[in-house]
């Protein structure tokens, strides 16, 4: 104990508390699977990883297309002529050929109905590095950003572990599904005010994680209203734009920006990407920070500098992207296969009475356990967690974790697995349903036969009270 707090006073503050989060119940689900992870053969009562948002449903399409594409890889024969070029230095600002092939695919994804420039893109180490320094672009440490519940539990780490940014929740609730209000809004910018925490921006997630839902038109001409009323910044993360498998269709901040109708300051908002989730690549580390603003453009593209994308990286990624066949016929068959999973898995647990947030986008769902919880608290959600991830075996991600205000929520990604895995899964949530819902039945059954012998004993007692009573015909002196 001692030689560790003496430790401590030899670090600094960053490396010493627990801002990471990597102690939250979010990352303990992790840690489960780690020390317990299924395999169908080798461990078939291991714990399913669906706490990872990952999309692996259309990797055969981009594999076949590495195959068909052998010169965009300076690793590969056909490509090694290029090796030179790439491997040596490059300045910070990216290859101009991967800039230009990324803002064509943001187009792509958003319809066609916004135009990017090239010369605005940014890159990250993933869309973390872009959080972060975007934070450390717009607020100093105390200053706040505003966040609608329930939010990414990793959003408390990227911007706010090493910027001393703060985030305050505008909670949000299930009676309307969630959807953020203007009253809502004003409510969380009030109660920084009364507490004299500046406020120096609004963060969006759309398409929500972990709700799986878009904003419409009106939300985001009322979010824009409200930063360019307060003059805050507005900073959206679009990182699954290309998940939308469904109506209502996704609508990028960049339209509203784009809309000559909209009295908003461009310079207020700025879009953070990746193609961690659209494309299925979290390994490459590809983050873009894009933003209306030149001074904001020209900070973030100093610190870059601390998270560039590789050369090697940006080759593959800029030929893929210029490939607008591929990438069609990609963004069409991966919101098919989206459809079609989600489907498969809500109406599964529908089967048995389970609910959840109607979505249509994402790689999760937002699924409803409220009426298991043994009592409507956050350590009642805890309580039944523990017993899915212990007994059940299955990594959910509990609602407390995303800040919900509401106990019995939890995401349940579908993307990141097989679909043998994914029965598998299914057929143990169902299974465990089912038995609560027998136990249930067999505790009423209980609960009935008590009440029924207690009313016949209060009946007996109170005939042996008449008996037994001085005013009773039986116990009458006239009666012989």
């Amino acid at each position: 104990m001692e030689h560790n707090k003496k430790q401590h006073q030899l670090l600094s503050r960053i490396a010493t508390n627990d801002g990471h989060g990597e102690n939250s119940p979010y990352f303990d689900g992790w840690k489960a699977y780690d020390s317990d992870p299924y395999h169908p053969t080798n461990n078939p009562n291991g714990v399913i990883q669906m706490g990872l948002a990952e999309n692996q449903l259309s990797f055969d399409l981009i594999q076949e297309w590495v195959v068909k594409n052998p010169t965009a890889s300076i690793c590969t024969a056909e490509g090694v002529s290029d090796f030179k070029d790439i491997a040596i230095f490059q300045d910070y600002h990216g290859l101009p050929k991967f800039r230009q092939a990324v803002a064509r695919f943001m187009e792509k994804v958003r319809g066609d109905k916004v135009s990017f420039d090239p010369d605005r893109i940014v890159m990250s180490g993933g869309a973390t590095g872009a959080q972060e320094t975007l934070a450390y672009c717009l607020a100093d440490p105390g200053e706040a950003f505003l966040v609608p519940t329930p939010y990414y539990p990793a959003f408390d780490r990227d911007l706010r572990w090493r910027t001393g940014v703060q985030l305050l929740p505008i909670v949000c609730e299930s009676s309307n599904d969630f959807k953020l209000t203007r009253e809502a809004m004003e409510t969380a910018y009030d109660k920084a005010q009364e507490s004299n925490i500046r406020v120096k921006g609004l963060l969006l997630n759309n398409p929500s994680n972990p709700l799986g839902t878009v904003m419409d038109r009106e939300t985001l001409q009322e979010a824009a209203n409200f930063i360019t009323e307060k003059n805050i910044h507005l900073v959206c993360d679009e990182i699954y734009a290309a998940t939308v498998f469904s109506q209502p269709g996704f609508i990028s901040i960049a339209e509203i920006v784009q809309e000559s109708s909209m009295k908003i300051n461009p310079e207020l908002v700025h879009i953070v990407y990746s193609l961690s989730k659209d494309l299925g690549f979290p390994g490459f580390r590809v983050g873009i920070l894009y933003s209306y603003n030149d001074s904001v453009v020209n900070c973030a593209r100093k610190m870059s500098s601390f998270g560039l994308v590789s050369t090697q990286t940006q080759q593959l990624i800029a030929t893929m992207l210029s490939d607008e066949i591929f990438v069609e016929k990609f963004i069409a068959e991966s919101s098919e296969r989206l459809s079609k999973r989600y489907n498969y898995f809500t109406r599964g647990l529908s089967q048995v009475g389970i609910g959840s947030l109607n979505s249509n986008a994402g790689l999760y769902f937002w699924m409803d356990l409220r009426r298991l919880l043994k009592e409507q608290t956050t350590d009642g959600e805890m309580e039944l967690w523990r017993v899915i991830i212990n007994e059940v075996k299955l990594n959910v991600s509990s609602g407390s974790s995303f800040h919900c205000s509401e106990p019995g929520w939890f995401r349940v990604c579908f993307a990141n697995m097989n679909d043998e895995t994914v029965r598998v899964a299914l057929r143990r949530i169902r299974n465990f349903v089912l038995q609560d819902k027998s136990a249930a039945k067999k505790q009423c059954r209980r609960r009935s036969k008590l009440e029924i012998s207690l009313s016949f004993r209060r009946r007996d007692d109170i005939i042996m009270g008449n008996v037994m009573s001085p005013h009773s015909p039986m116990s009458s002196p006239l009666v012989q």
